[in-house]
């Protein structure tokens, strides 16, 4: 998923960071001319997948950007944390290993219009997000 246009890169270490992203997020959804409702949704899947990489891996990124083929936004949430070791699990919904109301990554898949996991037990995760602009 190669992605073109600005980037912003946020590393993840605590929630100061987590709300940087956020706000990073909605701002490059709005100049791409997402509705208000998209911008929240688009903010609320990065908060979720950088609260995961905070709390689960002890740190990592997040980088947003635009899709370089038509309007949308592209996020890729990276760390080199104990990985996921059931992806199938870790998207249903309710399902938390914290305590977390396990909404996060069933929540970013259900409304991105792509959504991809790469994970490895013991190196670590890479969560791919598209959302094109309706």
């Amino acid at each position: 998923m190669s992605d073109a246009g600005p980037r912003v890169r946020v590393e993840l270490t605590s929630d100061h960071e987590i709300v940087h992203a956020r706000k990073a997020g909605r701002e490059i959804a709005q100049q791409l001319g997402f509705s208000t409702t998209d911008q929240v949704l688009i903010a609320t899947a990065i908060s979720e997948l950088a609260r995961n990489i905070v709390l689960h891996a002890g740190g990592g990124a997040i980088e947003i950007s635009t899709v370089s083929s038509r309007p949308g936004i592209a996020i890729v949430a990276t760390d080199t944390g104990p990985g996921i070791r059931d992806v199938e699990l870790a998207l249903q919904d309710g399902y938390s290993t914290g305590i977390g109301l396990g909404l996060g990554l069933p929540g970013a898949r259900r409304i991105s219009d792509e959504f991809m996991i790469e994970t490895r037990v013991g190196h670590g995760t890479s969560i791919f997000f598209r959302k094109y602009v309706p």
